[in-house]
């Protein structure tokens, strides 16, 4: 099955013309391919490639519908991935599966529990300890997974995998919320898991991050198999076209300078723990990135912000207008709203339909005082044309999305308010790189319509490409306010490390006083 010539080893794990379907809906089709022992092989594909399904399949949480998959000779059935655990088969999920009100270390043990009936705490603590230093993580076993960060919980749920003694590890987006920092160490280990006789299936829109690891990559498109390529043999552009079929160019549109009109500007503001006395302004048009390491306090200053955190602020003004913002609602209400990092956590109801998902902050439009439910239909027909959410059926949950159309459903629901101003944290996270080339289309779609667009992130590409300017905040302060010619790499690194620090009346500078005009 590896087509790769008679000198090549054998496969380990193959996939025989493995179809699913769930209901009407087929996720997979007559996909065939091979994996070898002890090697790092990457999947890749747009979201609602299948990706995810067909590895759910292989970790013992989804049947086939038809075909068969093999482990070394062998068909295998798993009935749960207990059954899969037994074969030395972990699967590390996207989504976070941990239990919150649980300390760390009870979650890497928990199902496995040392000392059967009685417990052995301390050698759970021990254990939990050894796996985090393996990800040279410095966090006490004991501390409960509601404490900890997005990014500290994706580091758990590796530790949590790498406790289980894999022969099979399967990850999937396992850098999605980590720094560079983070996940140069992940990518370290995985290298010792595959000299040590590992097999690593690794799924990723990160393709710098595949060119650097992976020694095969496996391509799906619209369930289907495409092909399976040496990694070296392959250029990041090349994969991207393998996962859209066709080639994909202009990445980020062209950026337009920005209008005169502040269009919001904050003094003071303050988030106990986590940031001290920022002040910032964005104007009509601009789109504003903030940078920094996990930790810096970008998100919780804007959680702050927007009253999803305690905090203390001078003065919001808002299109010139003083306003209060105690809460989501009264930050709606002034023409300000937010995308949350957590898709799932904070941004969607991922049990309810795509309908009342889109239509939750603007039920006023809706309801006068019964559902218009015709109303709501049209306005999700509307918005899946817009945004491109694709589904095949508008009648399903959010969680039969794939991540990069839970995204756009998500981004579609904030827009439905027509804001002023949109604050956007991690918007591409875990997101195809087609779905990318879409949402950073609509962030210069909603600049050249005259929006202030804040945007978050962790992708300094993302930021390099889109952004007018950049703050940069590093331990709870802004430290740096790039722009132009100052919008390099190495300048942002040596920022967001500390090495850097602008004098604090050159970062909070009136964003009007630069000419920031952009070809």
């Amino acid at each position: 099955m590896t087509g790769q010539g008679v000198t090549a080893p054998p496969d380990w794990i193959t996939f025989e013309n493995v179809s699913k379907s769930f209901g009407p809906v087929e996720v997979l089709r007559d996909v065939s391919f091979g994996i070898r022992r002890g090697e790092v092989h990457a999947l890749l594909g747009e979201n609602g490639a299948g990706k995810s399904t067909l590895m759910k399949m292989l970790g013992g949480y989804h049947a086939p519908s038809s075909g068969q998959v093999w482990l070394d000779g062998q068909p295998v059935h798993f009935r749960s991935s207990r059954d899969a655990e037994a074969e030395g088969i972990v699967l590390i999920h996207q989504e976070f599966n941990l239990a919150e009100d649980l300390t760390v270390a009870q979650n890497i043990y928990l199902g496995h529990e040392p000392g059967g009936l009685l417990i052995d705490d301390a050698a759970m603590r021990r254990g939990a300890a050894e796996a985090l230093a393996r990800l040279s993580i410095t966090l006490d076993p004991r501390t409960l997974v509601r404490h900890l960060s997005v990014p500290q919980k994706q580091l758990v749920e590796i530790a949590k995998a790498l406790s289980r003694q894999a022969r099979v590890l399967i990850m999937d987006e396992p850098t999605a919320t980590l720094t560079l920092h983070e996940t140069n160490t992940l990518l370290g280990l995985i290298r010792q898991l595959r000299d040590s006789g590992v097999t690593v299936l690794y799924i990723s829109h990160k393709l710098d991050e595949v060119g650097q690891i992976a020694d095969r990559v496996t391509v799906l498109r619209d369930g289907r198999y495409v092909t399976t390529r040496d990694a070296a043999d392959l250029s990041q552009q090349q994969m991207a076209n393998l996962m859209v079929g066709r080639e994909l160019e202009d990445m980020f549109p062209p950026r337009l300078s920005p209008q005169p009109q502040e269009r919001l500007r904050v003094t003071g503001l303050n988030v106990p723990g986590w940031s001290r006395d920022l002040s910032f302004g964005v104007r009509a048009g601009e789109v504003l990135g903030f940078a920094g390491l996990v930790g810096s306090g970008r998100t919780e200053s804007f959680e702050g912000l927007f009253g999803l955190r305690p905090h203390t602020v001078g003065s919001v003004t808002v299109d010139g207008q003083p306003r209060r913002i105690r809460n989501p609602s009264d930050a709606a209400r002034a023409g300000l709203v937010y995308l949350s990092e957590d898709r799932k956590g904070k941004g969607l109801l991922v049990d309810f339909a795509l309908t009342p998902n889109l239509t939750l902050m603007t039920l006023e439009v809706y309801a006068k005082p019964l559902l218009d439910v015709q109303a709501e239909k049209t306005a999700m027909i509307r918005a899946a044309e817009e945004h491109h959410i694709r589904s095949g059926r508008l009648d399903v949950t959010a969680s039969a999305l794939s991540g990069g159309n839970q995204q756009k459903l998500a981004l579609a629901r904030i827009l439905e308010r027509h804001p002023d101003v949109i604050v956007l944290d991690e918007p591409t996270r875990g997101v195809d790189v087609g779905a990318k080339r879409e949402i950073y289309h609509l962030i210069h779609g909603l600049a050249a319509a005259g929006k202030a667009v804040i945007v978050i992130s962790s992708e300094l590409p993302e930021l390099l490409g889109l952004c007018h300017r950049l703050l940069i905040m590093h331990g709870g302060r802004l430290v740096g306010n790039l722009s132009g010619a100052e919008l390099t790499e190495h300048e942002v690194i040596q920022y967001v490390t500390g090495l850097k620090r602008d004098d604090p009346a050159q970062i909070t500078r009136d964003p009007q006083e630069p000419p920031y005009v952009h070809a």
